[in-house]
């Protein structure tokens, strides 16, 4: 019997992937808005390839806003991109 694997939606595309494809977004309780590359982060969550034009989409469709319910600071913007940057730069 297989196992049931946890499929997550993007916020920026819309796509359905599996949780490890894609990086968590949180925002903590003090109101912080960062990457969660673990994926244990306390705090509201929402999910994004790691394709930075998949953030760029959510930033045009306000997704970040309605998945938490607040509005976003563009400095939280700014570093999510730095985050996604520094993340290729790991990985390549």
């Amino acid at each position: 019997m297989a196992l049931k694997v946890p499929m997550r939606r993007c916020i920026g595309c819309g796509q359905s992937r599996e949780k490890k494809q894609l990086i968590r977004i949180v925002r903590s309780q003090d109101g912080k808005i960062l990457a969660d590359r673990t994926g244990r982060a306390n705090g509201r969550g929402a999910y994004l390839c790691s394709d930075p034009d998949c953030l760029e989409k959510a930033v045009k469709k306000k997704a970040l806003s309605r998945a938490f319910r607040t509005a976003v600071e563009p400095a939280a913007y700014e570093q999510l991109r730095e985050e996604l940057r520094k993340g290729e730069d790991d990985a390549g």
